[in-house]
């Protein structure tokens, strides 16, 4: 078999778990689903599929020493460090390469992102090994449709199309994340949320990105001189979905089903944690009285509900943030206008 890799994308801050995650601390190494960082799950996750060895951690500069103090049985160069942001596809372009360089031009990837909790492992698991086997098998690139469990306006869509067999399919279209109404008829139509899971042989995506993606392919013909030089070169930022996946032909679907859930909002954390019987998800010490559905993160205070429902309350270093589950997923432009004292949490 050639040798398989796991890339982690585990740059940014994520804004949208203020005041908790920060520039200093962002929320892949927090400990949001369980007791360990999202990263350490992650990573640790991966390990059974392809050795310690294999797997890469793509993030930036400020947050290397993080992210060896977080996982330190990796070695320092499976650390792969973007000088600067520069979009998904540039990201997975410039782990593409160090895949080829260090496994040779049949290596194989799968990119999955820090930030996710997984019901299921060993189908996760599974489920990546059988994408990995199909992109190589076609030559194709393959990402993992989840199959959907209700009509989510905040996920993208994947329409599938011509079966392939094996219950693959071509891909008939990406769809940017629709309102509810809009959600609610594609699951019903059979779309797949559109997961970020993604696998291929690093040579063949290399190959699309040189014949799709103008952005990327002055960089890419740059690679050679380093991150630098490659990242220098990047003309401007874009997605891999935009830059490469829904510009290429040879792009394939495979549904998985394991209990995927993107942690993305502070509201998510009532899906992925355990709740007591009202609908709670809390951490801290944190006391509940006639409340229902609320999320709940204290971090050396305590939290007392009462007669409230559908709120979420962060308390962390004397700042405490009230919200709605609604609005949890909109903190981003109040983080922004927010003075630099708040916003800059260490």
């Amino acid at each position: 078999m050639t040798p398989l890799f796991a890339v982690v994308l585990a740059g940014g801050i994520g804004s949208r778990f203020w005041p908790l995650s920060t520039a200093a601390r962002p929320k892949q190494l927090l400990p949001l689903v369980s007791d360990r960082p999202m990263l350490v799950e992650t990573a640790e996750r991966l390990v059974p599929l392809v050795g310690r060895a294999h797997v890469l951690i793509l993030t930036s500069a400020g947050l290397h020493d993080a992210v060896h103090a977080a996982l330190p049985w990796l070695a320092r160069e499976q650390i792969l460090v973007e000088p600067r942001p520069a979009g998904t596809a540039a990201a997975l372009t410039w782990a593409a390469v160090q895949v080829r360089d260090r496994g040779g031009p049949d290596a194989r990837m799968v990119c999955v992102h820090a930030d996710w909790a997984i019901g299921d492992a060993d189908r996760f698991r599974a489920t990546l090994a059988r994408a990995a086997e199909l992109a190589a098998q076609r030559r194709s690139l393959a990402t993992v449709g989840i199959v959907p469990d209700r009509p989510d306006p905040g996920f993208g869509y994947i329409q599938p199309g011509l079966a392939l067999g094996d219950g693959a399919h071509a891909v008939a279209r990406f769809v940017e994340k629709p309102d509810r109404a809009r959600a609610a008829a594609m699951v019903a139509e059979g779309y797949l949320w559109n997961s970020g899971i993604f696998a291929w042989r690093a040579q063949d995506l290399l190959d699309e990105v040189t014949a799709c993606t103008p952005e990327l392919a002055d960089a890419l013909a740059r690679a050679a001189g380093g991150a630098a030089t490659f990242f220098g070169a990047v003309r401007s930022a874009v997605s891999i979905d935009v830059g490469v996946l829904e510009r290429s032909a040879r792009v394939v679907v495979l549904p998985g089903d394991f209990g995927w859930d993107d942690v993305g909002t502070w509201s998510a954390l009532a899906r992925v944690r355990t709740t007591d019987a009202a609908g709670n998800a809390t951490h801290g010490r944190v006391l509940a009285r006639d409340a229902r559905g609320n999320v709940v993160h204290a971090e050396g205070s305590a939290v007392v509900l009462y007669g409230v429902q559908d709120l979420v309350v962060v308390v962390r270093d004397g700042v405490t943030l009230v919200t709605t589950t609604e609005r949890a997923s909109d903190l981003k432009p109040l983080v922004e206008g927010l003075p630099a004292d708040l916003r800059e949490l260490p």
